[in-house]
């Protein structure tokens, strides 16, 4: 399963339009390339950390704690504040990037902001807005399929190899975090745009 395609296709067009103004995006097309692009880099970062035993069963201890997938029913609900859940952890947008990205956080935002045009304020809010949204779709899956601390690595690493295949931006994102967010394909990235975070 690509769990990147997944969640696109929770983020239709009025869930879009709703992000665009939470973060005062000048359009729509802005907005959804940098969605994609959020979403394939947390993608991305989470098959690296969860390809060692420490950082597989650290990732299956918040699924089941906090991220049972529920959210994904009424996603414009919870993401825009309307609705909350019993535990704060599952939308604790700005923890939950803490704990994928540590200090890289403000790196990923400038990367892409400048593939998109948004400024890193906006990324930093989309960014929060949308991490609760992929640990939904991963735990959703884990508990559909019944995985655990010996596979979870493989369902995200399957998700990513698929993605690299298919766009080139994803294998740059793997050199950018594999550097440890040293800005060295930046430029690259930025060069790339974002015609290849869109869907069309």
């Amino acid at each position: 399963m690509n769990l990147i395609e997944l969640l696109q296709g929770h983020l239709d067009q009025n869930l879009i339009g709703q992000l665009t103004n939470h973060i005062g995006a000048d359009s729509p097309a802005q907005t959804e390339a940098a969605a994609t692009g959020i979403i394939s880099t947390l993608m991305a970062q989470l098959s690296k950390n969860a390809a060692t035993p420490e950082g597989a069963n650290s990732l299956v201890n918040a699924l089941d704690r906090d991220h049972d997938g529920s959210i994904l029913n009424d996603i414009s609900g919870y993401l825009m504040g309307d609705k909350q859940t019993n535990n704060s952890s599952t939308l604790d947008g700005a923890g939950i990037l803490g704990h994928i990205l540590g200090g890289n956080q403000s790196n990923v935002a400038a990367m892409l902001g400048k593939m998109t045009g948004l400024d890193q304020s906006q990324i930093g809010k989309l960014m929060i807005s949308l991490a609760p949204m992929v640990l939904a779709a991963i735990g959703k899956t884990k508990n559909q399929q019944g995985l655990d601390s010996t596979n979870i690595g493989d369902l995200l690493s399957g998700t990513v190899k698929s993605q690299v295949n298919e766009h080139q931006e994803m294998d740059l994102l793997h050199r950018f975090l594999d550097a440890d967010g040293d800005g060295s394909v930046m430029d690259d990235l930025a060069n790339i745009g974002m015609k290849l975070f869109s869907r069309k």
